[in-house]
């Protein structure tokens, strides 16, 4: 049974930046939506993407053109919502005829199924690379989006990123994840860093190197700091971490200072203390000065989490017995229980919409993850028959939930839909990962 009292103590630069040189095509509602990512009979919407047509021939533009096609196919492949086709079924190639409107045959894509279709050219002088891609509706002939980068070689993959961003809210009204990255503890060397990874697993980068136990990664909603814990100094102490200026502060009051979250658009955060005796929550500024006390109970209060909007906080409490869910309204002061089934809830998210938490429950012994109203209403089961799973986190869209699991033997983080479909591993290095948490996509 999941232990409540482990749980709490348990690039690249750009050398050119590329100029979008905006949409040079008219004709499109700005706020026309495709897909409802939040609908749970969602189904897959087929998008074709063929391969990059080479602008002037050469072969530097072949190589860096499958690149880019292979970030952008596994970018959409990742929303969940898009399932790129396979090009065996293409009965046309624009590469070697053409990526305008002008020069494509619709019929040839709507007769195979493709609902949804990318072209791209790509042109390369010496290091710097542009890229002309596109998005059509094949059935009404139309342009979605239109847009052109320019940049260095090492930037392709951010150009591609910006791209599936502009396809995303195109047909969603969100910019997707595409801009976001993970936080998350890895086990290596008998010791757990804290690493920072993209949005799909890419790149992970060790960010601290205490050479001790460290949980509990939080981002800033700015994407400018973590706030970890860390027994670095032989107890369990909050590191408050600027990530581009190297410095911070450490929260090192009496007792234990743990599960830090930060309030939404403030540099202010929550945390579980206790240098009074009892393990209670409190307001804190960014650089470490209780502002409040949060909550008051016999119980244990542990792990906060704000709601999107600032003015709720989900925690963990043993004030009924077990660990269960609450919910305090900060400007009243109300609490609530949210969640009843099962001995053990923990780990409470809050969902970007702000409708829904996502949280750990103990079910006869199995660990699973789960979604409930904010009312306490529509439970839902998203994981079963995997093993442990736990530590959900959303993704700034609230389409993706990344998430623990021992599945495979050892700890992993995954990915899934909101829904709970399309369970996979984000990705996987040396040692155990855990405790995975989503930054907003700003500041990065």
């Amino acid at each position: 049974m999941i232990n409540i009292f482990r749980k709490i103590f348990c690039f690249v630069t750009f050398f050119m930046i590329f100029i979008v040189l905006g949409n040079p095509f008219n004709g499109f509602c700005s706020d026309y939506t495709y897909i409802n990512i939040s609908n749970p009979l969602l189904r897959k919407i087929p998008i074709a993407v063929p391969d990059f047509k080479s602008l002037s021939g050469n072969l530097k533009e072949i190589r860096y053109g499958k690149d880019a096609l292979d970030i952008l196919i596994n970018d959409l492949d990742f929303t969940g919502y898009l399932q790129t086709m396979d090009k065996k079924s293409f009965l046309q190639d624009p590469s070697k005829t053409g990526i305008s409107g002008a020069e494509i045959n619709f019929k040839d894509w709507t007769s195979i199924g493709a609902e949804l279709l990318v072209t791209g050219g790509i042109l390369v002088s010496d290091s710097i690379v542009t890229l002309k891609l596109r998005l059509f509706d094949p059935f009404k002939g139309s342009l979605l989006v239109g847009k052109v980068y320019t940049g260095h070689i090492s930037d392709i993959r951010k150009m591609v990123h910006r791209f599936s961003s502009e396809i995303s809210y195109k047909l969603t009204g969100k910019k997707g994840v595409f801009s976001s990255k993970i936080a998350f503890v890895s086990k290596f060397k008998n010791h757990k860093e804290i690493f920072v990874c993209d949005f799909d697993g890419y790149n992970p980068v060790q960010i601290t190197h205490l050479n001790s136990i460290t949980l509990s990664p939080s981002w800033s909603s700015d994407g400018k700091y973590l706030a970890y814990t860390s027994f670095a100094r032989g107890r369990p102490d909050i590191y408050i971490k600027n990530l581009k200026e190297e410095r911070g502060v450490v929260v090192a009051f009496k007792g234990i200072n743990i599960t830090p979250d930060w309030v939404p658009g403030k540099f202010a955060f929550a945390a579980c203390l206790s240098f009074s005796g009892d393990q209670e929550i409190y307001l804190l500024t960014g650089k470490g000065k209780i502002i409040k006390r949060l909550t008051k109970s016999w119980g244990i209060d542990v792990s906060p989490a704000f709601s999107p909007d600032g003015k709720k906080m989900a925690f963990v409490s043993k004030r009924s017995g077990t660990p269960q869910i609450y919910i305090k309204d900060l400007s009243t002061g109300n609490i609530t229980r949210l969640t009843f089934q099962g001995r053990y809830n923990t780990s409470p998210a809050w969902s970007p919409s702000g409708d829904k938490i996502a949280y750990v429950g103990v079910v006869k012994d199995v660990i699973n993850i789960y979604t409930i109203g904010i009312d306490g209403s529509e439970s839902v089961q998203l994981t079963s028959g995997t093993g442990d799973n736990e530590d959900p986190t959303w993704s700034p869209d609230g389409n993706l939930i990344a998430f623990t699991s021992n599945r495979e033997g050892v700890s992993r983080i995954y990915v899934m839909t909101a829904m709970g479909n399309d369970q996979r591993r984000l990705l996987k290095i040396k040692g155990a990962q855990s405790e995975p948490d989503w930054s907003s996509g700003q500041g990065s």
